[in-house]
């Protein structure tokens, strides 16, 4: 019974730091685009207005695709790590790859990414967003060697 207490124990210490890091990487998402992407989901409501509700969806996509590519690298280095530190240290590296692949993507379109997301180009929103999904698929994979 011993040994059950201290897996709910091991669990409950890394739950404690990858929520903190999801939601921290929420945050620099948020902060490192000059749209608010809050407000753009919140206003995307008003079914009166398609461009609002298919920037509303353009948005979701990208903030969404980060989250998840984000997830899979933490996932990956809560399996890979070799303690909390670890966890934290590749949770931060993810956080900032996410970021750069973004605007890495800004500078080899012929488009402005952060233009055509919040003017409701959702193609652009799905194609950002699974840009993410890849770049954290790889990252994670990249955390095993």
């Amino acid at each position: 019974m011993g040994s059950q207490w201290e897996l709910i124990v091991n669990f409950l210490q890394y739950l404690g730091v990858t929520i903190p890091l999801l939601l921290v990487g929420l945050l620099v998402f948020i902060f490192t685009t000059p749209y608010n992407e809050f407000r753009i989901i919140q206003n995307g409501k008003e079914a009166g207005d398609p461009q609002k509700v298919a920037a509303a969806k353009a948005v979701a996509y990208d903030l969404g695709g980060k989250l998840t590519g984000l997830a899979l690298v933490i996932a990956s280095a809560v399996y890979h790590s070799v303690g909390l530190m670890d966890l934290v240290i590749w949770g931060a590296v993810g956080i900032l790859f996410q970021v750069l692949v973004f605007y890495f993507f800004e500078l080899v379109t012929p488009f402005r990414v952060i233009r055509e997301i919040p003017e409701g180009n959702v193609a652009v929103g799905i194609f950002t967003s699974r840009l993410s999904l890849a770049a954290g698929l790889l990252m994670a994979a990249l955390i095993s060697y």
